[in-house]
């Protein structure tokens, strides 16, 4: 009881993460002021979140708020599409593109799938993304895009 009287006050979501509140939250990457801003989802995330990508793992949603500021502070600009939402369960699975550009860099996409595991009140206690970082980012510098991926070809063949 404690617990879930702490998690509210904390900021725990009024509402339910459904499959449209999945691709509403992760579609939204701008404050009001127009600044790249993620802090509308962090009342969806359990206090003990582990987060887990490509170049890091991250425990608790304290780190998990910290790594997202990081990465909108980095970014001049950020969008977040969400191509398809699916659930089982307590899983949802989020096919997306997030397009960024890091101070004078060209638009580059990234494309992924987001695996969020839910307890039983609905807080995300895992969130674990699935991307190519480097063939993405490697694809929007002109000639090394083109060498990575036949170096990738030929070494995985």
């Amino acid at each position: 009881m404690e617990d879930k009287q702490s998690e509210t006050q904390q900021g725990a979501p009024s509402s339910a993460l459904t499959l449209d509140k999945v691709r509403e939250i992760y579609s939204r990457t701008y404050s009001d002021e127009g600044k790249p801003d993620f802090s509308h989802i962090y009342p969806f995330y359990h206090q003990n979140v582990r987060f887990r990508d490509s170049i890091q793992v991250i425990e608790g949603r304290d780190k998990f708020i910290e790594m997202c500021d990081r990465l909108a502070r980095r970014c001049s600009e950020i969008y977040m599409t969400v191509h398809d939402v699916a659930q089982n369960g307590n899983i949802i699975f989020l096919q997306w593109t997030m397009t960024t550009r890091f101070r004078k860099a060209p638009l580059t996409p990234m494309h992924g799938v987001t695996k969020l595991t839910l307890d039983n009140d609905g807080l995300i206690v895992e969130h674990r993304d699935h991307f190519d970082l480097w063939g993405d980012t490697l694809d929007a510098i002109p000639g090394i895009g083109k060498m990575y991926r036949w170096v990738m070809r030929t070494l995985l063949g």
